[in-house]
């Protein structure tokens, strides 16, 4: 069986590795890929959103079945264009995509149908958004309606803050035509809890719970980054927490996706905020999180493509999906400057028994030996019986893998471990 996986990071490279499991995946090529992910399956040189370019190549290939995972090509229409020749795809359509392809869109369908998220305001005019702010609640939220990959939101927690996030989005186009629309809304508290989940848009399997490291720094210090390290299952979401969530959340939002005439097939990130008045939306994706992905996958207990296959036929609900009840870390390795400024081309020492154990996001392939090309460089991951043996292990891995200017937090996991006791 000919796989395809659109995609060139970490995520990918998770994908790869729990796809390859299937004897049925015999040729698995990856586009663009990377130098890592060059390990495992075949790269195809290219960019992610060349939407005529990947379909040409499943056709010349013969793709029996792809897996779209980037934001990108998603929301440009990679799902619809394939399918329209013939491959059969995991990922939604370009009308679901919009759940992520625009937060105005999104947030107006939560309050259409009463799903539980923050109160909210949307402007396309710079004056009218400035006025707002003069007498918003503050702290408040700033997000560029489109996709800015990951790095369109801005907590502001004075009135000058926000109203600079609103010039640099809106005036000086920092993200483009993303930035043209801006949604403020409500600051919320609470802890936040990633959920990714299976669907084919009438049935939905919650994935494992994660949460994230968004800081550069320990101690969520510096700037926000696309992920400095991830655990899971996450101990905020009790089985309490999930209930409800499935209740008032994520079966709503499928239903809310069916009805407005743009079913939903595919991965659905649920990004929530457990806050004191009970779980709130703060964001939603239309594919796996990076580096979500990286814990969640390993805990996986069912065959993947078996998985992806039931949500692109619609079959989900007769498809077994089953996690361990383990727990997983990964830890990113990053270029020391990440995510603002950094050097690139340093040689990556990853000793081979700890090949199956590392997903590489930011690396290439330079006369046959492997160097870094990104912020993120790679991801360092474990499982374990409990969260401090995952962890230990994960970080004696990140102690053999090296490479000049390497970074990275040493307290992945430590907020989670207060809270599990």
């Amino acid at each position: 069986m000919k796989i395809l996986v659109v995609g060139g990071g970490g995520r990918e490279h998770a994908i790869v590795k729990k796809l390859k499991e299937n004897p049925a995946a015999t040729d698995v090529f990856v586009w663009p890929g990377n130098g890592g992910i060059a390990r495992d399956a075949t790269c195809v040189p290219g960019s992610a959103t060349d939407i005529e370019g990947i379909v040409a190549f499943a056709e010349r290939q013969g793709i029996d079945y792809a897996v779209v995972a980037p934001d990108d090509p998603l929301v440009l229409g990679c799902v619809d264009a394939l399918e329209a020749v013939g491959v059969p795809c995991f990922g939604p359509r370009a009308n679901a995509a919009l759940i992520e392809g625009s937060k105005a869109f999104a947030k107006e369908l939560m309050k259409k149908y009463g799903i539980p998220t923050a109160a909210f305001e949307t402007f396309d005019d710079l004056d009218r958004a400035l006025a707002y702010l003069d007498t918003a609640p503050i702290p408040t939220v700033v997000k560029a309606d489109g996709l800015a990959l990951g790095k369109g939101v801005v907590i502001a927690f004075t009135r000058e803050e926000a109203k600079q996030a609103v010039i640099s989005m809106m005036r000086d186009k920092r993200f483009g035509r993303s930035g043209e629309r801006v949604v403020i809304e409500e600051y919320l508290t609470g802890p936040e809890v990633s959920v990714l989940s299976f669907t084919d848009g009438e049935t939905l399997v919650p994935m494992v719970s994660s949460m994230d490291h968004k800081r550069a720094g320990d101690g969520d210090t510096g700037p926000n980054t696309g992920g400095m390290g991830t655990v899971a299952p996450n101990p905020y979401y009790t089985p309490a927490v999930a209930e409800e969530c499935m209740r008032t959340i994520f079966l709503p939002t499928i239903r809310a996706m069916k009805a407005e005439g743009r079913p939903f097939k595919g991965c659905l990130y649920f990004g929530l905020m457990l806050t004191p008045d009970g779980p709130r939306v703060i964001e939603y994706n239309c594919r796996f999180g990076d580096p979500e992905t990286q814990v969640v996958l390993p805990l996986l207990e069912s065959d993947l493509l078996t998985v992806m296959q039931a949500v692109t036929n619609g079959t989900l609900a007769d498809c077994e999906v089953r996690f361990s009840d383990r727990h997983a870390a990964c830890v990113v390795m990053a270029s020391k400057g990440y995510p603002v400024s950094y050097e690139k081309g340093f040689e990556i020492t990853l000793p081979d028994d700890l090949a199956d154990h590392v997903v590489v996001a930011g690396a290439a392939l330079k006369d046959g030996r492997l160097v870094t090309s990104g912020g993120r460089v790679l991801g360092v991951t474990a499982t374990g019986d409990t969260l401090k043996e995952a962890l230990a292990t994960a970080y004696d891995r990140v102690r053999r893998v090296t490479f000049a200017n390497a970074y990275y937090r040493r307290d992945i996991g430590e907020k989670a471990m207060k809270a599990g006791k």
